[in-house]
């Protein structure tokens, strides 16, 4: 699996112009879901993303979680982070998990956030999504599960 997480000021995301999930002070997350990915990555990430001291303290240095800050997690399913370019002038997406199963890591990744006691809001996998946040530092990592 393959993550990009902003911290966002706010967030939402939009589908046929239905606002589906919104989150204020926390984070946003891209998710990539590849072929070979287990619920063991969807653990690991979930936890990674709940720990990261990626929020200023008082001093103004990042050591703060999304835990410590009582943070909330906007989820996005985004195949595109597979795209492979190459090659060529197209993506090719052949890295990108097949729908059926992409969906269920997704939902289980979202859940283990969940469990983590992590408020979490989803766009619609699938769907055309309108996404808009406010980046805030701006602070944008990635991470993988490999």
């Amino acid at each position: 699996m393959k993550v990009v997480i902003q911290r966002a000021k706010n967030a939402k995301v939009t589908v046929a112009d239905e606002v589906v999930g919104s989150i204020e002070n926390g984070v946003m997350v891209l998710v990539g879901v590849t072929h070979e990915d287990t619920e063991d990555d969807a653990e690991y990430l979930a936890d990674k993303i709940a720990h990261l001291r990626i929020f200023e303290d008082e001093n103004g240095k990042m050591n703060d979680s999304l835990i410590d800050v009582n943070g909330q997690v906007l989820s996005v399913s985004q195949f595109t982070l597979y795209g492979d370019c190459r090659k060529g002038r197209r993506p090719n997406f052949m890295n990108a998990a097949k729908p059926d199963s992409a969906k269920e890591l997704y939902k289980l990744f979202n859940e283990k956030l969940k469990n983590k006691g992590l408020h979490v809001e989803t766009g619609t996998f699938g769907s055309m999504m309108d996404v808009e946040f406010t980046n805030v530092g701006p602070v944008t990592l990635i991470l993988e599960s490999k």
